[in-house]
């Protein structure tokens, strides 16, 4: 037999950081041939049905049928989590997501979390026996466990995990909520990280006079469960723009703004979750560019069904913004790295060790590079409970060769096991999660096909043989800045495996220089792709490490180990750190000079990265740690003024002499024009159309001169209405605010009401059944009322009725009954199909809305809203203004829609009412 030279990306395969390695590199005993022969048994005996479903799932339901010998396989474990009522969380890959499957899925006892009509995918909970029955189905083409994700975020390793009731969680924040301290002044904050002093970015704000005025800065992580408390604190602004519905879950999220707006504190703020599903992720990220108007995005997870060797959906969506002219920064993670003997990764070609045949079908994949022979990768002590994944170089939804994956303790017997079937329309991957324990080696077998480069990767655990290159998914993609980390103050205070060399120290209170080094966890590149987003190989016929295109990654390093007003991530260590330093200083950078380019910022960036250890370009750390100063300085940013329009006044001057403009009037309408940026701006002027043929405006441009930075100015235009204008409909003015400067032109469109408000009000109530809320489903459930004979609207406001408040569960009385009401997200549909949010996961482990009036007026806005001030009564104001939904007419169908997007709690919508004024006659 010839043996294959096993190619690594950029150093040879080494065996690193593991005592004993040689024995651990033998051949398994066996039983352990036999039980991997007993496991392909299966593999090969499954239906057609049985081979849609994930191999795991598959023995997972033989073994609850009693169709698995308990003697073949006596260490087994499939790693499918039931939950005690026998549901499992998996995705659904269909044809055709529609309403007919979500309704097949609910029927057969699903509980739908995520659909996802772009891609073919619904995430759903669904009983464990119910899985065959949906695997039969001809328009389903694969169920598989749900994949998960991992953020950038560096916890001890040894640290038991806590789990925390939503209950125990609301508590928390609101304690903290309820003792923020009070500010003293609108900029006050509790914390800043102390990367704003090592990279320089308070000098260069001071020097430059750039605070991040202009651009917006979005973060995508897991969640902000704790955005009010930041708020409150001064840690962050009052208008954080998050997504509709993707406040996610836990606090990473909170921490990584308050990194970005420690170092650009006049910069706008968004977040949407990155934790819903890959495919939700993916949408997310063009939702923040597309519909947020987000310039630069960062974020630190990577989905482990993120394939290294093609751009996956994540990738493709930031492909996609970043063609749309938005940076896009990502954490490298913190798998590891060959060169501080770190990494948990092996890739290169594959090498048949001539082992197999006669034991078991196909053939395992020889480990060492050298004349041994080594099946078994062996892995660290602390390598126990790690999430591990195996790609080979196919197109995804287009392998026909077919790799499994194999988990063996050090007695010698299969504890876990990925064998997946890939027979022409399915991914190129296995995954599987080692045990608890110590001695465990894994095994990568060819059960059939071609050979193919291999990435076989621990993630945050550690392999006797190891290669560079485990950096992947979306954080490679072309144009995204992948982020290593390097410590900003104190070092990271535990060891990442047991007698690890002394982690490294950051220079706080100084700069980072060439002597920064970096965090010993942080993940290395380079990045082989073979395959184009559409599948397209880049290198047709060569799928070796020949093959392919190489991605110089990481590209740059940031600080971590910072502080944030959050106990839990205070320090804040990995590259879920890092990255969001790096974004913000990018954001100084495009404050300063607005008109860079993508290439431009790229160049700027790696140009003027300190150089760390080893010298050059290098795959752990790049081109080196940036540092603010020296970015402005070599970009040339200066102050930009950012002027845009003020909300207008209006003064009636002919008509009947009342307060109203009414049809047939003129009126004086005042434009202000305010100046939110850094510099002074100079040539000023002020456009205000509209395109309505019933409305005059005169002047159509006014001069404002010159309005320093934090200051405006006023000029009046005269607005003639035609006398057959219609009652109530507002004029729309499009104001269009120049300036010197490259932030100008600004454009804003302002509402000036026509009418004077009737003092009627009329209501409109639902008189249906109870509508049960489907529990932890976004799709949600909807109730309806018909408004008619109003045309267009004066005042608006929503009330959620009840004759009875209380917050007893399932209390039939009021008019939303739903324990936990932080689960819910109530939105309001005009007919016009324009829609307001009235409460979005607000109100913690309270019960029950009941006589609750959402009113653009109110003091007190929903999202303040405590779990003791169920039930929720009163007035408040909503999470988005009811205004927006008065610029048409108001006659037609209202829908009151109510989603519960976490599991365990349930309700009704019961009552709830619209109540409506219209305008008097002129």
């Amino acid at each position: 037999m010839l043996r294959r030279t096993v190619a690594a990306l950029a150093i040879g395969a080494t065996v690193v950081g593991i005592t004993g390695t040689a024995a651990w590199a033998e051949s398994p005993d066996d039983h352990a041939y036999a039980q991997i022969a007993a496991l392909q048994e299966i593999k090969k005996s499954m239906s057609p049905d049985e081979r849609k479903l994930d191999s795991r799932l598959a023995v997972e339901l033989r073994k609850r049928n009693s169709k698995v010998a308990t003697s073949a396989l006596p260490a087994l474990t499939t790693g499918v989590e039931v939950t005690k009522s026998g549901t499992v969380e998996v995705e659904v890959h269909a044809e055709k997501v529609g309403d007919d499957l979500l309704g097949r899925l609910r029927k057969a006892g699903a509980g739908i979390r995520f659909p996802s009509e772009q891609t073919g995918t619904v995430l759903v909970e669904a009983p464990l026996g119910t899985l065959p029955e949906i695997a039969s189905w001809k328009d389903v083409t694969a169920v598989n466990l749900e994949h998960g994700a991992i953020t950038g975020h560096q916890r001890d390793p040894n640290a038991k995990p806590t789990t925390e009731s939503k209950e125990s969680k609301t508590a928390r924040i609101e304690t903290a909520l309820k003792t923020a301290p009070k500010l003293t002044t609108a900029a006050a904050g509790s914390v800043v990280s102390e990367g704003d002093r090592t990279h320089a970015a308070d000098t260069a704000r001071t020097r430059h006079k750039v605070t991040g005025v202009g651009v917006k800065v979005c973060a995508l992580s897991d969640g902000v469960d704790s955005l009010a408390d930041s708020q409150a604190s001064g840690d962050l602004p009052a208008d954080v723009d998050v997504l509709p519905g993707q406040e996610g879950e836990g606090d990473e999220g909170t921490a990584m703004l308050e990194i970005i707006h420690d170092l650009v504190p006049n910069a706008e703020l968004g977040f949407a979750t990155a934790f819903t599903s890959e495919a939700s992720f993916a949408e997310n990220i063009r939702a923040l560019r597309f519909t947020g108007g987000c310039d630069i995005i960062v974020d630190d997870v990577v989905y482990y069904h993120e394939s290294p060797f093609q751009d996956g959906l994540p990738a493709q969506a930031v492909n996609a913004v970043t063609a749309d002219g938005a940076y896009y920064f990502s954490s490298a993670g913190n798998e590891g790295n060959t060169l501080d003997g770190s990494s948990g990764n092996w890739e290169g070609d594959f090498a048949d060790s001539g082992l197999g045949l006669g034991k078991f079908a196909g053939d395992a994949h020889d480990f060492d590079p050298g004349e041994g022979v080594s099946i078994l990768n062996p892995l660290s002590p602390n390598s126990d409970g790690r999430i591990t994944t195996l790609w080979w170089a196919d197109p995804l939804a287009g392998s026909a060769n077919d790799y499994d994956l194999y988990l063996i303790n050090s007695a010698g017997n299969v504890t876990s096991f990925s064998q997946d079937v890939q027979d022409g329309d399915d991914d190129p991957w296995e995954i599987l999660q080692t045990g608890a324990t110590t001695g465990q080696k894994v095994a990568v077998v060819k059960f059939a096909g071609a050979d193919r480069y291999l990435q076989l990767t621990v993630f945050r655990g550690r392999m006797g043989f190891s290669t560079p290159g485990v950096l992947r998914g979306h954080s490679a993609a072309e144009n995204a800045f992948a982020v290593a980390a390097t410590p900003a103050a104190a070092a990271l205070p535990f060891d990442l495996e047991t007698g690890d060399p002394a982690n490294p120290v950051g220079p706080y209170p100084n700069v980072h220089t060439r002597q920064s080094q970096p965090e010993r966890f942080t993940s290395d590149g380079p990045r082989r792709v073979f395959y184009a987003a559409d599948g397209t190989p880049y290198t047709p016929g060569n799928l070796s490490s020949t093959g392919g295109v190489v991605r110089a990654k990481p590209q740059i390093t940031a600080a971590d180990g910072v502080a944030t007003s959050l106990s839990d991530f205070n320090p804040f260590f990995g590259t879920s750190a890092s990255a969001p330093h790096a974004a913000a200083i990018a954001a100084l950078a495009l404050s300063g000079n607005p008109g860079m380019t993508g290439e431009e910022i790229r160049a700027a960036l790696t140009s003027t990265a300190l150089d760390l250890a080893p010298a050059g370009f290098d795959q752990r750390t790049g081109n080196g740690v940036i540092r603010a100063d020296l970015l402005l300085r070599n970009t040339g940013a200066t102050p930009q003024p950012l002027v845009r329009a003020g909300e207008p006044t209006v003064t009636p001057t002919t008509g009947d002499g009342d307060a109203h403009l009414e049809p047939g009037e003129k009126a004086t309408v005042t434009v202000p024009a305010v100046n939110s940026g850094d510099g002074t701006a100079t040539g000023v002027s002020v456009v205000v159309s509209t395109s309505d043929p019933g409305v005059t405006v005169t002047p159509r441009s006014r001069s404002y001169g010159t309005i320093a930075a934090g200051a405006s100015k006023t000029r009046d235009y005269t607005v003639t209405l035609a006398a057959d204008y219609p009652l109530g409909r507002p004029v729309t003015l499009q104001t269009r605010v120049t300036f010197a400067g490259v932030l100008s032109p600004t454009a804003r469109t302002v509402n000036v009401p026509v009418g004077q408000p009737s003092a009627t009000v009329r209501d409109f109530a639902y008189g249906g059944a109870a509508v049960p809320i489907p529990d932890n489903d976004p799709t949600g459930a909807s109730a309806t009322v018909e408004v008619a004979g109003v045309g267009f609207a004066s005042a608006l406001t929503v009330s959620i009725d009840g004759t009875e408040c209380s917050t007893a569960t399932g209390a039939t009385t009021v008019g939303v009954d739903h324990t936990f009401v932080g689960d819910l997200i109530g939105t309001l549909k005009a007919p016009d199909g324009r829609s307001v949010t009235l409460f979005s996961r607000t109100g913690g482990s309270g019960n029950n809305l009941c006589q609750a009036v959402f009113d653009d007026a109110a003091a007190t806005p929903f999202a303040s809203a405590l779990s003791s001030n169920a039930p929720f009564t009163g007035s408040w104001k909503p999470a988005t203004p009811l205004s927006a939904l008065r610029t048409a007419p108001v006659d037609g169908t209202w829908t009151l829609h109510v989603a519960d997007r976490v599991g365990a709690d349930t309700g009704s919508i019961r009552a709830f009412s619209l109540h409506i004024a219209g305008f008097d006659p002129a």
